[in-house]
């Protein structure tokens, strides 16, 4: 093979791992999907290795599937596999964390993703890791170029659940199950280049896992424009207030927005649109609670087009989050032409701008201050109007895929011309 591969006009061969890839709620699947297509756009050639659920991807991106255990699919979420489930190391790996309390699914998909890429070295310039950085990433990059996107440290998930448990056996609990943060940690500080999706995640990552700042690359996700957009044909329907829950998880505040929901439906009419499948757990629990259930809908398994009809629908977007590291939720609604309200956690200042002016704001985890914004916006045409607009511009002027997949690109550029990946890149016979 010529040296191409280093020319900066040279189409690529990407090995793109994600563990996770629902499609449609979830910043990994919905990243993984835009992301990939993106850079086909630009003439690369992707093939994504993933576990279940699987990413829904663009016709010419190729899927090689890496099934685990799937203990924590949708339909039966914890379910204990059967002793015959176990046909690999790899699904021995899984099960034995599984049973000792660990969250499994990053040390046990790395470790199928090494064995599968192992033979295939020579096959690709480059791996794009979405936020595994289980111990098998370290074998990969020993012989494959590697870059690891994260999007947040998922030291603040832990944070907040460990918050939020009422007893020592649940704090207890929540540590086991995040141990493979300790895990990720390690891998992210031997990476040569990781990708993150904000400022505040990259303080966060220094701050919080140890990873030097100079490793690390801002490149910001994106949405599409032509997809997400104002809808005139489809009626606003009053009162109505719509947000996505990819999990029943304290991050996300979705109890907090309950809550709020349950004020305000003391003194005004108000439904709420989840984008995302109901679980048992504590909003569902809440939603009982507070006899919320006639008030709300939950919309899963539907197309992107129907999503864009259910923002149009909305008189407001609602992201309650105690922490984020982007929120491509945010976007999505921002530039669908919804006016947004969200709170501080996280980098959602950085994403959403101005009170007022992109965004109504609110404090994270503080119930009053929700119900407060969202009443502002509810009595405020002109401030929906003005908020809703704005936000669409300020997405437009920021952030696309095409975007996201230029700048991604030249990081893979970079990492590709790196004197230790240089020789990788020999020795695989891609120069």
């Amino acid at each position: 093979m010529s040296t191409s591969v280093l020319d900066p006009d040279a189409p690529l061969k990407i090995a793109y791992l994600t563990y996770r890839g629902k499609p449609h709620v979830g910043g990994q699947g919905v990243y993984t999907r835009h992301l990939t297509k993106a850079l086909a756009d630009l003439g690369h050639t992707v093939e994504v290795f993933g576990g279940q659920p699987y990413p829904i991807l663009d016709d010419r991106v190729t899927l090689t599937e890496l099934p685990s255990l799937d203990t924590f699919n949708e339909y039966f979420p914890g379910r204990f596999p059967g002793f015959w489930e176990l046909k690999t190391r790899e699904d021995a790996l899984e099960m034995a964390q599984f049973v000792t309390g660990v969250f499994p699914e990053p040390l046990a998909f790395s470790a199928r993703a090494a064995r599968e890429l192992k033979p295939r070295a020579r096959e690709f310039d480059l791996v794009h890791d979405n936020q595994c950085l289980g111990y098998g990433i370290l074998k990969i990059e020993e012989k494959i170029p590697t870059i690891v996107t994260l999007h947040h440290p998922i030291t603040k998930d832990r944070e907040l659940e460990m918050s939020h448990a009422k007893s020592w056996a649940k704090r207890w609990s929540v540590g086991r199950w995040y141990s493979f943060v300790k895990m990720q940690g390690k891998v992210a500080s031997k990476m040569p280049r990781i990708v993150v999706v904000s400022q505040n995640s990259i303080d966060d990552i220094h701050t919080d896992m140890g990873v030097e700042v100079d490793r690390m690359r801002l490149v910001p996700v994106g949405v599409d424009p032509d997809l997400f957009k104002p809808l005139a044909h489809v009626e606003r329907r009053p009162g109505r207030l719509i947000t996505t829950a990819s999990a029943d998880v304290a991050l996300k505040g979705l109890s907090y927005l309950l809550e709020a929901m349950a004020k305000l439906r003391t003194e005004r009419d108000i439904t709420l649109t989840i984008i995302g499948k109901p679980r048992p757990g504590h909003s569902m629990d809440l939603i009982d609670s507070y006899g919320l259930a006639a008030h709300i809908e939950f919309v899963s398994g539907v197309t992107d087009e129907r999503i864009v009809e259910l923002y149009a629908e909305a008189e407001m977007a609602v992201v309650p989050s105690l922490y984020e590291g982007f929120s491509l939720p945010a976007i999505e609604a921002m530039c669908s032409g919804t006016p947004l309200v969200a709170t501080d956690g996280g980098a959602l200042p950085e994403v959403t701008g101005i009170d007022g002016d992109t965004v109504i704001g609110c404090t994270a985890g503080d119930v009053d201050s929700l119900a407060a914004a969202i009443t502002r916006g509810l009595d405020s045409p002109e401030l929906r109007a003005r908020v809703g607009a704005a936000g669409r511009q300020r997405v437009l002027d920021r952030w696309t895929w095409k975007k996201c997949a230029e700048q991604t690109v030249e990081q893979y550029r970079e990492v590709l011309a790196m004197p230790q990946n240089v020789a990788k890149l020999r020795v695989n016979g891609r120069l």
